[in-house]
């Protein structure tokens, strides 16, 4: 009996080795789980491939189609990968939904302190898991909340006051003291239209057709390209259907100059005032976008996993689509993963051109992916230390 037992060994060993499931057990190959889980005989539990526990030998490995049939064998979950449960990512992007609903429903912004509490996490784990479902941390998640129920407020509502109050702010002072960064104009004004503000423009004429160049006092907000002028002021109109639209002075067809050379000679790189606004999210993605440097590209994935969202890779081509100041804000040097151009909203042959001049302008190669991801990460590495040098000097 001894004797056949140990020919047995090698065999049972040689035939789990051959099996291309052991290779993703030893590979711990997330992508695996849910195909099939695996046993070890000798601990009595069983596992998804991804277990990051002790590896086991071959001949007290078997495998099963599923949890239940694993269950059926007699062999029970492991406590430290759950297969009973649903994987990792689900369980996280499950506890993070709970925590947005808890800050959309709640009247006053929830400390990250009650956050972990209710998730039954650590203070630092969960702003971890909160970045890197959302792309965003939970403090500027619920900033842009409340940006968007006084948008939908101040809609509704008779007075800017119940609007404010709508919305969830404590306090008029507290809102107005971010009613700037918030609506990037005075709530009255927003309420309005952009009633009353001054938005100057100018339409000029570059290699890539037409060009409409927009600013607030604040600077540049709108960097428009198409082959029609007369679209491009009725786009300019819907973004601010009740300001003052107001052609530009002799002074204003200087900045229209500028971003023309930006077009033409990708080299200059002048630096423009801008006046940008979108959402928290939005926000990190456009400020990754100017971390690419000129002759490089970086795919929708790489951005995302550069602001610390690698699984919004749509959520960034959305961001690019809405971006209203062409070239200022480079989306055209995001491309598909396989470096093929992808969509642009003033067309790709302008995003072909642009690259091809950008890439024949760079003093030196183009840049590599891996070079344009890395600049990105920087980029918002230093959006998020600025943000928070600004706060600690508040």
């Amino acid at each position: 009996m001894t004797g056949d037992a140990s020919k047995k060994t090698p065999s049972r060993a040689a035939a789990v080795e051959g099996d291309p499931r052991w290779a993703a057990v030893v590979a711990r190959d997330a992508s695996a789980d849910g195909t099939f889980f695996y046993s070890v005989k000798t601990t009595g539990v069983y596992c998804r491939p991804s277990c990051g526990a002790r590896p086991a030998r071959p001949e007290n490995v078997g495998f099963h189609p599923t949890a239940a049939a694993a269950e059926r064998a007699g062999f029970r979950p492991c406590l430290r990968c759950k297969p009973d449960q649903p994987p990792l990512a689900e369980r996280q992007a499950a506890q993070v939904a709970a925590l947005c609903r808890l800050i959309e429903q709640s009247d006053e912004e929830p400390s990250l302190e009650e956050l972990a509490r209710h998730a039954g996490l650590s203070v630092f784990h969960t702003h971890r898991i909160f970045k890197a479902v959302t792309g965003v941390t939970p403090k500027a998640y619920a900033a842009a909340h409340r940006a968007r129920r006084v948008r939908a407020a101040l809609d509704k509502n008779g007075t800017v006051t119940e609007a404010i109050y709508a919305a969830g702010y404590g306090s008029g002072g507290r809102f107005y003291e971010e009613a700037n960064r918030v609506l990037g104009m005075t709530p009255t004004r927003y309420r309005a239209g952009g009633a009353n503000m001054d938005v100057w423009f100018a339409i000029g004429e570059c290699s890539l057709g037409s060009i409409l160049v927009a600013a607030t006092a604040r600077g540049v907000c709108a960097i428009l390209l198409g082959d029609d002028p007369e679209e491009l002021v009725h786009d300019l109109e819907r973004r601010f259907p009740r300001a003052r639209l107001l052609g530009g002075d002799a002074g204003f067809e200087q900045l229209v100059a500028q971003v023309v050379g930006l077009v033409e000679s990708p080299r200059v790189g002048v630096a423009l005032p801008l006046d940008v606004r979108g959402t928290a999210f939005q926000q990190r993605v456009w400020q990754a976008l100017r971390g690419i440097p000129m002759g490089a590209t970086a795919s929708y994935a790489e951005i995302a996993s550069a602001i610390g969202a690698p699984g919004a890779a749509r959520a960034v081509a959305r961001a690019c689509a809405a971006n209203a100041l062409a070239v200022a804000i480079p989306c055209h040097r995001v491309v598909r993963n396989d470096g093929e151009l992808s969509g642009y909203r003033w067309g790709v042959e302008r995003k072909r051109a642009l690259l091809d001049r950008e890439a024949s302008a760079s003093t030196r190669e183009p840049g590599t992916r891996a070079e344009a991801g890395a600049s990105a990460r920087e980029a918002s590495a230093r959006a998020e230390a600025s943000t928070s040098a600004r706060k600690a000097s508040a």
